[in-house]
């Protein structure tokens, strides 16, 4: 790496995350979703003829659904128009299924993502390190000692051409249907690269793999799939970062994730996403859990001009468990809406839920989740915490729970703190020597730090980063 890239990847987050290429493509559709942009983003991947079928059923459902509009203080979505955004952008890669040597990488391409430092991640043991650019997986590699075990991780193009069975028997079946929402149909109909990850039977990956997804053509939808399947005793921690640069025109993200966690078996699922403050963050993510098997959900989510984000996991078998830790940060213009969605549809199930959020200058937080507890699932228990942060009088921050509780022989907990950055606080720590910024930026660490510490260090330390950028007002 040059002196040059080091110096962006050690000091400057702002310029690693903020700068754009010259938009270049081997292909792209026009904008616009219709029946033929559906065909003839299937006949550019050469899919098999039922994942055709599928695309065009979700467009049928995403036609036949109306926008989400009557939820309680959601996002204004009103600028959200498909007809205006590009739904498919094909890199000019050479290799159409991505490439295992970085070195093949156009230099454009290669140069962003060295900028984001994903190769020295990979460098940094990771288990696995995927990349894409626009609409498609362009790098993608697995260490050895994993493939011989049976591991996969490739992208999911490849999946669909390499192991159809699971992918037919997982994709958007049981999970995540496009019937879901309006977006996860729109996922459906459109949805290209993302990762497929395959945990076989009692093996334990040691070591977390990770994808990368970048944006970098302006008006575009972005619509990755992740796929996630751990058999019975298997262990894996996927992570995940999304970013996009500023733009005049509005960008669309909706990726779609569904994870199937077997028995006894243990996902984690970090995300820090730091989108441009033209892009709505539209996704679409659930998880499945088996009898004893433990599900984590990681997020961090900022940069966007709205959120709407709210990972949900169906704890199907007894024992089963799930832990749910987000932070969101809003700044002007922005209404970040995220929570998460727990099922309880077996006895001794347990879910905890922890929401921190931080809003400034007017930006709007809002911790909006579901505990459902069924009848039958005895002796299970939930537990959620949403704590907020904010800096003046004009940001606003909203916690709406709801839960459903149709089992008496359970235990439910729900605490929310709502708080600004006290004077008092500010000034002893100007007394001990720091400036107004430092003072304040030290509060909101530790305010955070106990999300923060639950990711690998090197996402811990980003996620800082960004946080400080958003209240210096100096990103988007």
């Amino acid at each position: 790496m040059s002196s040059e890239q080091d110096h962006l990847k050690e000091t400057d987050t702002e310029a690693r995350f903020d700068f754009k290429k010259e938009e270049s493509s081997a292909f792209q559709t026009e904008k616009g979703l219709t029946e033929e942009t559906v065909r003839v983003i299937s006949e550019d991947k050469d899919e098999p003829e039922w994942m055709l079928q599928r695309r065009l059923r979700a467009l049928e459902q995403f036609q036949e659904m109306p926008m989400p509009t009557d939820w309680p203080g959601q996002p204004d979505l009103s600028e959200v128009d498909v007809a205006e955004i590009v739904p498919y952008i094909r890199p000019d890669v050479d290799v159409r299924a991505g490439v295992d040597d970085w070195t093949e990488l156009p230099d454009e391409i290669k140069d962003t993502f060295d900028k984001l430092g994903i190769p020295e991640a990979e460098k940094n043991a990771l288990s696995g390190v995927g990349a894409q650019y626009e609409s498609e997986v362009v790098y993608q590699n697995m260490q050895e000692r994993w493939e011989e075990k049976g591991v996969i991780f490739m992208n999911m193009d490849k999946a669909v051409q390499e192991h159809p069975e699971i992918v037919k028997e997982h994709f958007m079946t049981k999970c995540v249907p496009p019937s879901d929402n309006k977006f996860a149909a729109l996922h459906g109909a459109v949805w290209s690269g993302g990762s497929f990850v395959y945990v076989p039977e009692d093996v334990t990956v040691e070591m977390p793999v990770q994808a990368y997804f970048r944006m970098n053509s302006e008006g575009m939808g972005q619509f990755e799939h992740t796929l996630i399947v751990a058999e019975d005793g298997a262990e894996v921690h996927y992570i995940e970062g999304c970013s996009a640069p500023k733009y005049s025109a509005f960008n669309l993200h909706s990726g779609g994730v569904e994870v199937f966690v077997g028995e006894d078996a243990h996902v984690q699922y970090s995300t820090v996403q730091n989108w441009s403050k033209n892009t709505y963050n539209l996704n679409t993510k659930r998880a499945i859990v088996e009898k004893n098997g433990r599900m984590e959900w990681i997020s961090g989510s900022m940069g966007s001009k709205a959120t709407m984000l709210y990972p949900s996991t169906v704890l199907k078998g007894p024992g089963a468990s799930d832990n749910h830790i987000t932070i969101a940060f809003a700044g002007e213009g922005q209404n970040i809406d995220t929570g998460a969605k727990v099922y309880h549809n077996a006895p001794n199930t347990k879910s905890t839920i922890e929401s921190k959020s931080i809003s400034k200058d007017g930006g709007r937080t809002n911790y909006r989740g579901l505990v459902h507890i069924a009848d039958g699932a005895s002796d299970s228990s939930t537990s959620v915490e949403c704590d907020a942060l904010m800096f003046d009088n004009e940001s606003t921050s909203d916690t709406m729970p709801y839960m459903e509780i149709n089992e008496s022989k359970v235990d439910v907990a729900h605490e929310a703190t709502v708080g600004k950055i006290g004077d008092e606080d500010v000034f002893y720590l100007q007394s001990r020597g720091l400036d107004d910024d430092d003072a304040k930026q030290m509060i909101v660490s530790g305010f955070i730090e106990p999300i923060t510490e639950e990711l690998p260090i090197e996402y811990a330390v980003e996620l800082n980063r960004l946080v400080e950028l958003e209240m210096e007002g100096s990103l988007g």
